[in-house]
């Protein structure tokens, strides 16, 4: 090979390296899936927004179960759910390895969450760094399909716990047909709960359009409630608390009812 050709070979070649690289960094920045892919909606079963005696036992009863979840939950991702929320009010800054970095503070915190396209999805990974505490603390990672119709996350519990795993996430969704579902799943290694889990779902096609379905695993028992989110009248089946797999029910006030 002459030298001119040798020239010619490496312009080609670095141009279409140039090419590769600005068709890249000219791809949309990927689109951060809703927070309702994260953080589960429990608003409906807060007892701070009832008032409540024994009449509502069936509401009581399912409003108990998910707060469990709620309580434990929440407590343990407020700051993840913060650093997520706070995401949105941000651009994903492209980066010479082909990803995407949103980085900003929050309260006393640095967050930096990383995304890369990998073929029909979208790689999340958020660090966390609090000032003289801990430095890039990976809190979650995640994977969603480009078109936003599903994915996971996976969180660990805190930096001051030593575990492989704390709550899995697995999310779907369906923006024309207005449904959509989430579920949380109890990994921490050795724990009572490990693959306990509840799900929470809405169709707006069904009358009751909403669910909860909790698994409590420690005593191989399903609790399922249904309810209207916009009524909020329901029922709930738990064979351990009622001894039945029948449906109690709850009007649109919240009162015992028969099932109909």
């Amino acid at each position: 090979m002459n030298e001119f050709m040798k020239i010619t070979l490496i312009l080609l070649i670095s141009a279409m390296i140039l090419n590769t690289s600005c068709d890249k960094k000219n791809e949309e920045t990927p689109e951060i899936p809703p927070e309702s892919t994260f953080k589960m909606d429990f608003s409906d079963f807060d007892k701070n927004n009832k008032s409540l005696d024994t009449i509502n036992a069936n509401w009581n009863h399912a409003s108990l179960n998910v707060g469990v979840w709620n309580l434990v939950v929440t407590a343990n991702m407020i700051i993840p759910v913060a650093a997520f929320r706070e995401a949105f009010n941000h651009e994903g800054v492209y980066q010479d390895d082909g990803s995407w970095i949103w980085s900003y503070t929050i309260s006393n915190h640095t967050a930096a969450l990383h995304a890369e396209i990998d073929g029909d999805y979208v790689l999340w990974e958020m660090y966390l760094t609090e000032s003289g505490e801990y430095a890039d603390f990976l809190w979650y990672t995640g994977k969603s399909r480009i078109d936003g119709k599903s994915g996971t996350w996976s969180l660990n519990q805190s930096p001051t716990v030593n575990s492989d795993g704390y709550i899995d996430i697995i999310w779907n969704r369906d923006v024309t047909a207005g449904t959509a579902d989430i579920k949380y799943t109890n990994v921490i290694s050795g724990a009572a709960g490990n693959g306990g889990y509840i799900s929470y779902g809405i169709d707006p096609a069904q009358s009751l359009n909403a669910f909860y379905d909790i698994y409590a695993v420690e005593l191989n028992n399903l609790t399922e409630i249904e309810w209207n989110s916009i009524n909020k009248n329901g029922r709930i089946k738990n064979p351990n608390h009622f001894g039945d797999s029948e449906w109690h029910c709850w009007t649109a006030t919240l009162e015992d009812t028969t099932c109909q």
